[in-house]
């Protein structure tokens, strides 16, 4: 079975290695301090704090299992190889919601990174995918379950390279 490839930004990729860094160094290492401690409190059997502390083990493992997956998969994508006119991988977008007249900002970036309540929307969402490739000023219409919105498109930011900045 061929595994999914990730796509990610630059910045998402460094997140993700910060965040499986911190699992495997600080996290593994404290998990590893609260198990000791509730062994020496004698009876495992009803001890609900090494149940609390194996639970949170097995927590990050899959956690660090899931990071390393991603990563195996990841393909890094260069927002700067994209055309500045118009919205691509990793772009910075603000629209306008026609019918609610609310202006709204996100970053276009791989599903993995998505996280709608800080503006960064799935390339892959039927959102993400109505805007790719459109330009300053076009409108767009995205079928949802509840209907169909229009957003038209005010302005498209790319990412700085470090560079540039």
């Amino acid at each position: 079975m061929v595994e999914k490839k990730h796509m990610l930004t630059v910045e998402g990729l460094r997140d993700l290695e910060q965040e499986l860094e911190n699992l495997v160094v600080v996290r593994r290492q404290e998990i590893a301090e609260k198990l000791q401690e509730a062994r020496a409190q004698g009876d495992l059997s009803e001890n609900a704090e090494y149940d609390a502390a194996k639970d949170e083990q097995r927590d990050i493992e899959a956690r660090i299992e899931e990071i390393e997956k991603i990563l195996k998969n990841a393909e890094v994508v260069d927002e700067g190889e994209f055309d500045k006119d118009s919205v691509n991988f990793g772009s910075t977008v603000k629209i306008l919601d026609v019918e609610a007249k609310e202006e709204h900002t996100f970053k276009i970036v791989g599903s993995t990174e998505a996280d709608v309540l800080n503006g960064k929307i799935s390339n892959e969402s039927p959102l993400g995918l109505a805007l790719l490739k459109k330009k300053k000023g076009n409108t767009v219409k995205v079928e949802a379950p509840n209907g169909v919105f229009s957003y038209k498109i005010l302005d498209i930011v790319k990412s700085k390279k470090k560079e540039d900045k």
